[in-house]
């Protein structure tokens, strides 16, 4: 049985479920929420470990926090790719976020914008290894919520502008260190570049859709509250921040614009989901349940 096979199974008997319990509108309301959530389930697991390893760890304890995190982020992903909750091609695109996300780690830990204050043996340049895998659960995220609400992109423009925006932006996050920061011009060509591009995505028998700046500032906020909890449970800290303070406003902007970093990786791996024109609804099949609607 292949892996698409498997996570459609699942999705599509939960659909089929809440659709025959429930009027339209108020099953497409609760399948978009638990569809999100079972696309972050990586980041949610992780998050989960998070807190749950605060508060019951001790110091005494022959294995670090920070080393345990790490054993977990990896069992996570093996049970996710043996019971075939994740495919190959996501499993790509989290090991191209892992290299990228722990690059920039090695460089931002280094120049003193935030910190990892607990010990751990699998910890290189000051930085735990598990903290690749934060940056995997986005791209883990970004792969499956694709996957899973049939989304497409249209009208998408020109796909190497898309990957020099990119660049732009990840050179920044090192550049503004040494140089102005061009965060501000960033912004302006996100909207510039996107403005048009529709985020399409299917709930039940219907489709809907989102203009993408819209929604990558929409994932900003989530992600800004996921980093509140790593902040507060003192797996990393900004310069100058305590555990009982709130991670800036500013970091929703980072997030913003990490967030086209993040899609046009997932793009290298998904390129079938851009579509250049635009369109009025995209095609998909109907699920067995909404077929059988249709012609009664």
């Amino acid at each position: 049985m292949n892996q698409h096979r498997t996570t459609r199974q699942i999705e599509r008997a939960l659909g089929d479920a809440t659709r025959a319990r429930l009027p339209r509108w108020a099953a497409d309301t609760v399948l978009f929420v638990l569809k999100q959530g079972w696309a972050c389930l990586f980041g949610g697991l992780l998050l989960a470990a998070l807190l749950v390893s605060k508060a019951i760890w001790q110091p005494d304890w022959p294995v670090h926090r920070y080393d345990a995190l790490v054993a977990f982020a990896l069992l996570t992903q093996a049970i996710f790719l043996v019971f075939r909750l994740e495919t190959l091609a996501e499993a790509k695109v989290i090991l191209l976020f892992h290299l990228t996300g722990t690059a920039m780690e090695w460089f931002k830990v280094g120049a003193g914008s935030w910190a990892y204050p607990e010990p751990g043996i699998l910890k290189i340049m000051g930085v735990p290894l598990f903290s690749g895998f934060m940056y995997a659960a986005v791209g883990s995220y970004m792969a499956r919520v694709i996957r899973i609400f049939d989304m497409r992109f249209a009208p998408y423009p020109p796909f190497a502008l898309t990957l020099l925006l990119a660049a732009g932006i990840y050179v920044n996050f090192f550049a503004h260190h040494y140089l102005p920061d061009a965060r501000l011009a960033l912004f302006a060509a996100t909207v510039a570049i996107y403005a048009r591009t529709r985020v399409w995505f299917a709930i039940g028998a219907r489709d809907y859709w989102m203009p993408l700046p819209l929604a990558a500032f929409l994932t900003s906020l989530f992600l800004w509250l996921a980093e509140n909890v790593g902040t507060m449970t003192g797996t990393w800290l900004y310069a100058g921040q305590s555990a009982l303070q709130g991670v800036s406003y500013a970091k929703i902007g980072s997030w913003y614009l990490l967030l086209y970093v993040s899609f046009v990786t997932v793009t290298l791996v998904f390129r079938d989901v851009l579509v250049r024109a635009p369109i009025e609804s995209p095609a998909r099949p109907a699920s067995p349940a909404e077929a059988g609607r249709s012609q009664a």
